[in-house]
């Protein structure tokens, strides 16, 4: 298959790792922090902690959408759902994300609320034009990536006049929360963390331009990757050379679909519909300022927050849950000790264990059972 095998060959693989570990420095360690959960799953599928040296460790960052989705936000829509009667529509894995009570919006439709899972934010304006007696709500979330569709709905909602549609928009954005990683920690200069791989699907909206000022604030390189296993392990190696020759800059390696100043066209479909938030509560993360986006007062008809006077309520998460420290790269998945036991991915405690890219979910589904996984699935 053109342009997918080609980035899983495992001769390839191997040779990548080989490099890797002849250009790792006697007795130094490499503390490498892939922010977005694809690399996650691609690192977990493919077993690519397999082939890198002992050096070489590969820090779970917070880049899962609906694992940094805070509880207070789920309850909000769940009572939309329930008290309110509108017609709540979201994707596949919000549905899942465990809120007060352990109830989620898949637990609620079960007990008779409307909610409805959708394939794209389209599905939600199609409701609700089927339904014009009915209040429907599109309960929006996601990083830069899926920004742009929610604010091309709503300007469709304006013009089609929809009296019955809003958005209770939940977007956040990455570079802020890869600034309040480094902040929240103390002196950011003793964070310790050597390098980021840097998110792909994000940077074809927004590019690689608003890495540069984050490498050169806190010295630590950015290496915007692809989420092929080649991909990652390239990415890993230039982030290894970047750092024996103490340079903190960023570099593209995902160029045949990211470019320095990324989209523009969405970027100005996103600048006309969403402003930014002063803070936002991520999970895990907790408040972090300018981190997210909010619709502006020009489509505030269409803005559920405001229609439905929604106050925003700070719930912590379960307490043997350990996803905080998971997001925030502190723990790894074993560390948390209801993982794989009461947690799992058909009865998540936390939301790391909900989605593909959750790094629960990936290590469970990947590499629970074996203290050392296989690359199973790179082409031999």
């Amino acid at each position: 298959m053109k342009y997918i095998d080609e980035f899983r060959d495992g001769e390839v693989a191997r040779s990548l790792a080989v490099q890797i570990a002849a250009e790792v420095q006697p007795g130094r360690s490499y503390r490498l922090m892939e922010f977005c959960g694809g690399h996650t799953h691609a690192i977990s599928r493919y077993g690519l902690l397999d082939l890198l040296p002992p050096a070489v460790q590969m820090i779970h960052g917070p880049g899962c959408p609906v694992c940094v989705l805070p509880i207070g936000r789920i309850d909000s829509a769940i009572d939309l759902a329930r008290e309110r009667g509108v017609i709540l529509c979201t994707y596949a894995d919000t549905l899942r994300v465990p809120a007060s009570g352990g109830v989620s919006l898949l637990r609620a439709k079960a007990a008779g609320a409307d909610v409805r899972m959708v394939y794209s934010c389209d599905d939600a304006l199609r409701i609700a034009g089927e339904n014009p007696a009915r209040e429907v709500v599109f309960f929006a979330i996601g990083f830069e990536t899926t920004t742009p569709m929610t604010a091309a709905i709503l300007k469709q909602a304006a013009a089609l006049e929809l009296k019955n549609f809003s958005v209770f928009c939940n977007h956040v954005l990455t570079p802020a929360a890869m600034v309040h990683i480094m902040e929240s920690e103390g002196d950011p200069a003793h964070v310790a963390l050597d390098g980021f791989v840097g998110p792909a699907h994000v940077s074809t909206v927004i590019g690689s331009a608003p890495y540069e000022g984050f490498a050169a604030r806190y010295q630590k390189p950015v290496v915007i990757s692809g989420f092929e296993p080649l991909d990652v392990m390239q990415s890993i190696l230039m982030l290894v050379r970047q750092i024996n020759a103490g340079r903190a800059v960023v570099e593209n390696q995902f160029t045949r679909a990211v470019t320095r100043e990324g989209n523009r066209k969405a970027q100005a479909l996103v600048a006309e519909v969403f402003e930014l938030r002063e803070m936002f509560d991520w999970r895990g993360l907790g408040e972090v300022p300018a981190s997210a986006l909010q619709i502006k007062p020009a489509f505030a008809r269409f803005d559920a927050e405001q229609r439905y006077a929604i106050a925003y309520r700070q719930v912590p998460d379960p307490k043997a849950c350990e996803c905080a420290a998971i997001l925030r790269g502190h723990k790894h998945p074993r560390d948390c000790k209801v993982f794989g036991t009461a947690c799992t991915p058909d009865h998540p405690i936390g939301a790391c264990m909900v989605s593909s890219e959750g790094a629960c979910a990936a290590h469970y589904t990947y590499g629970r059972f074996k203290a050392v996984s296989v690359v199973n699935e790179v082409k031999a």
